[in-house]
This record gives C-alpha cells, sequence and structure tokens, in this order.
C-alpha cells in the first residue's frame, strides 16, 4: 500500500438470484460475459503493472499469483508462522497462508 501509485477496483453485480424463481434465476451467460470483461481488463492492468498486488479482502476469487498479490515477500514467513501454530490445518481461510495444502 505505501508504494502503491494507484488503485483499481473492477466489478460486477446483480440483485439477487434464486433458482426456481421467477424472475429471479440466476443469469448464467450475464455472469460470464462479466467475468470475461473483468479478466480483459485485469490483463490491460497487468501490462502496465505485471507485479501489482491485490486487497485480499475484496479480490478476485480466481486470482491468479495469489500469494505475491496478496503476501508479498511475506508469504513464506506466514506459511511458516502457519504451520507451527496451527499444524493440522484446523483454521484455514480462501488464499490464505498455508491453504495451498
Amino acid at each position: 500500500m505505501l508504494e502503491a501509485f494507484a488503485l483499481a477496483i473492477l466489478g460486477a453485480g446483480g440483485g439477487p438470484a434464486y433458482p426456481g424463481i421467477a424472475g429471479h434465476e440466476p443469469d448464467a451467460a450475464a455472469a460470464a460475459r462479466e467475468s470475461a470483461a473483468i479478466e480483459r481488463a485485469t490483463g490491460e492492468l497487468r501490462k502496465v503493472a505485471p507485479q501489482g498486488g491485490a486487497y485480499v479482502a475484496e479480490s478476485n476469487y480466481f486470482q491468479r499469483g495469489w500469494q505475491r498479490a496478496f503476501w508479498g515477500a511475506n508469504a513464506a514467513r506466514l506459511r511458516g508462522v502457519k504451520s507451527a501454530v496451527d499444524p493440522r490445518g484446523l483454521f484455514s481461510t480462501h488464499h490464505g497462508p498455508g491453504s495451498e495444502a
């Protein structure tokens, strides 16, 4: 954050979706289009900032290279701490330290 030169927020959204309820069904085609558009925009940003990071709490669920993007140089140290404190892996979070296992 202290070295960041910009903040880019990419996203899409919609109202509640309920399978089987008329007028509220999920629109998979629209979701796929929106996801593809976000991926294209992300690709353009990566051209100018290939090593750019990401804010884990509001990031792409499918973030590539998430260890570096979220945790940077601290990733290996955090995996070590997680392993020492929680060797059985009781506590985990998507894209959190040690979640590779």
